[in-house]
């Protein structure tokens, strides 16, 4: 991986609006997905490549792209768990607890440990969050139904 720091961003026409990735020292530590790319933002980056191809309809595997999740242990495992969910593939909630070191899905704290994971999640499509069918997303809603449609998980 190159050792980028900063703001990439590109204009996705399926999703009518952009896409953008915060990086810190070659990893990313952010995906959102603004109305537009901010005007110094720049458009070129493998990962950048990747997504639009994503979105073209390729069945593209982010999991060797670094990402950075800071917070809690427990949350972090949560997510890193979430990203060995193949492209395509749905689980819910419980499934995921299931999955997840450490968590009992008949234990309510460690379901809403799950969730609140997933609502938290500061890089969904990379941390696959709408592939948990009965959970929150860290991305705005019409974007998750839209990675769902594109993966046939609606």
């Amino acid at each position: 991986m190159e050792d980028t720091s900063g703001i990439v961003a590109r204009e996705v026409a399926f999703l009518n609006r952009a896409v953008q990735l915060g990086f810190a020292s070659g990893r990313v530590i952010a995906v959102s997905f603004p109305d537009s790319p901010p005007a110094d933002a720049d458009d070129e980056h493998p990962l950048l490549e990747e997504i639009t191809a994503y979105f073209e309809g390729e069945d593209i595997d982010f999991s060797g792209w670094e990402v950075a999740l800071t917070m809690p242990t427990d949350r972090r495992d949560v997510l890193e768990t979430l990203r060995s969910i193949p492209y395509g593939e749905g689980v819910s909630v419980e499934q995921l607890t299931r999955m997840t070191p450490g968590l009992d899905p008949e234990r309510g704290e460690d379901v809403s440990l799950v969730r609140t994971s997933l609502a938290e999640n500061p890089v969904p499509l990379l941390v696959p969050d709408h592939r948990v069918a009965d959970g929150p997303s860290g991305a705005p809603p019409a974007v998750e139904q839209q990675l769902c449609s594109i993966e046939g998980l609606a």
